[in-house]
């Protein structure tokens, strides 16, 4: 038998600031994302298709180092991947670059040659691999988004939204091979110094990433991130004519207004009593924090699932029940909590916790 007992175990949360105005912006559309927990912060027009640009090359990173993870491996450059309109890298036919040079080309420089080169080396011929970029965001759940090529140029057949782009920089900043590239200011690449088109790198403390783009239909677009006190935050504006301003206004609104805060923290315990041992009690303890980005005034549910009792022999580290997090009445998180003797928390065995959380 269990017992369902709601339960603040964390009796005084942070205190909360009040929640300041909106940014007013100039992007047509836009969206905040807590990068830890997907939560949105700030939306405007967010699910509206519109033409992307070049931020579409998140997108090309992605794919590739899933195609070809070792980043290592040599590209001799073909013709067809020269010459390509509007930003470049400006790479020779028989030229050889490493995946990784190239990588860099296409997030730094913003090279339309790079993304032909990425593209037609990874999957064999840039179109195969742009159905594989349908296929990706299909995956992410970016159900507003369509791909035509690699490198973003305008196309009818080829748009996204702010929401879905969201989508896919939390996948790209996952890739720590490709977080450390869009945060890269400036890099030496096969004698090419290339330069990092996002201004927000050197303008807005904090900045991790990720992405600019421009073209006439698009005008001017940009998917980047921030990182402040633990927290990080993913803005997308498309169509923002002061993007840099806006992004700014995005990262402080959710920063003063959003902080994350802990609701459940790691160790925290509570006592269930055992027959059959000289010990009374055994404790459940949360092997891990939840921690989530709350506005002031907002008051999360915290609710156990537990046993009564429980029989001896009760061993450290396995499963004691979970903890569900309701916020509004909607789950945002669930945590099993495990056994623990003792005042000490030593939770388990690592190889226990390895099955538990698959890390």
């Amino acid at each position: 038998m269990k017992r369902l007992c709601a339960l603040l175990l964390v009796l005084s949360l942070t205190m909360l600031p009040v929640r300041g105005a909106q940014p007013a912006l100039s992007a047509s559309s836009a969206i905040l994302v807590d990068a830890a927990s997907g939560r949105v912060l700030y939306e405007k027009n967010a699910h509206d298709a519109r033409p992307i640009a070049s931020i579409t090359k998140l997108m090309t990173a992605l794919v590739a180092v899933e195609l070809r993870p070792d980043l290592s491996s040599v590209v001799r450059v073909k013709q067809e991947w020269t010459g390509a309109e509007g930003s470049s890298m400006y790479l020779k036919p028989g030229e050889e670059l490493t995946l990784e040079e190239l990588l860099y080309g296409l997030l730094l420089a913003s090279g339309n040659d790079a993304a032909l080169a990425v593209a037609g080396y990874c999957a064999g011929d840039v179109a195969s691999f742009v159905e594989k970029m349908n296929k990706k965001a299909a995956d992410l759940g970016m159900n507003q988004t369509c791909f035509a090529n690699p490198n973003g140029l305008d196309d009818p057949n080829h748009y996204s939204t702010a929401a879905d782009m969201a989508i896919l920089a939390r996948a790209v900043l996952e890739r720590q091979e490709l977080r450390a590239i869009v945060g890269t200011r400036t890099a030496v690449v096969a004698g090419r110094t290339l330069t990092n088109h996002n201004k927000l790198l050197w303008q807005y403390q904090g900045c991790t990433g990720l992405k600019t783009g421009y073209t006439d239909e698009a005008g001017r677009t940009l998917v980047s991130s921030a990182l402040r006190e633990g927290q990080e935050l993913i803005a997308v504006t498309l169509n923002a004519p002061n993007d840099w301003a806006d992004h700014a206004a995005l990262f402080d609104y959710g920063f003063a207004n959003f902080p994350l805060t802990t609701i459940v923290a790691e160790g925290q315990w509570i006592e269930i009593p055992v027959t059959g041992s000289l010990c009374r009690f055994v404790r459940a303890v949360a092997p891990a924090a939840i921690r989530w980005p709350l506005a002031a005034g907002e008051e999360p549910e915290v609710e156990l699932s537990l046993p009564e009792r429980v029989e001896a022999p009760v061993g450290a580290g396995f499963p004691a029940g979970h903890v569900t997090v309701r916020l509004a009445g909607e789950e945002i998180a669930r945590l099993p909590l495990v056994y623990a003797w003792g005042a000490a928390v030593d939770l388990a065995p690592k190889g226990w916790l390895e099955r538990l959380f698959g890390i």
